[in-house]
């Protein structure tokens, strides 16, 4: 029954009536913070298992991830949108602080430097079966000659 005609009827409430269906969740710092827990966990998570876990709807879901987290699926993984200004800034200020050591003295300017982390990478080049016969040929097995 519309509102005014509730009025008329003399219902003076203020406050919202009971309605059917899922009751409004609250986006609280638990729940934002819980989410974030099970993606560190899995990123495979689908978003529909992360939502029941935690007995939130799957939009509600989607606007945390989007809004909060600045997250999207990507191959089946949650993985964090493209940089932000902030972080863009941050990642090249130590970029430009290495080039103006670099400028300052040239010469000494790998001796100086420190890394913490190698990091070996395996090239393969597969090829084709025509090329991998030609560069490796088969052996000649010796035919019995019959007299």
């Amino acid at each position: 029954m519309p509102s005014s005609k509730m009025f008329k009827y003399g219902d003076f409430s203020t406050c919202d009536a009971p309605r059917p269906g899922r009751p409004k969740t609250v986006t609280t710092l638990e729940i934002i913070d819980q989410i974030h827990e099970l993606i560190l966990e899995d990123r495979r998570n689908s978003a529909k298992s992360i939502a029941e876990q935690l007995g939130i709807s799957r939009e509600r879901f989607g606007s945390i991830i989007h809004e909060d987290f600045d997250m999207w699926k990507l191959s089946a993984e949650w993985a964090p949108k493209c940089l932000n200004a902030d972080q863009k800034l941050q990642r090249c200020q130590p970029s430009e602080q290495r080039l103006e050591f670099f400028r300052r003295d040239p010469n000494n300017f790998l001796s100086r430097l420190v890394t913490r982390d190698e990091t070996w990478l395996y090239h393969y080049d597969p090829e084709t079966k025509q090329q991998s016969m030609e560069a490796h040929p088969a052996p000649k097995i010796p035919s019995a000659k019959i007299r």
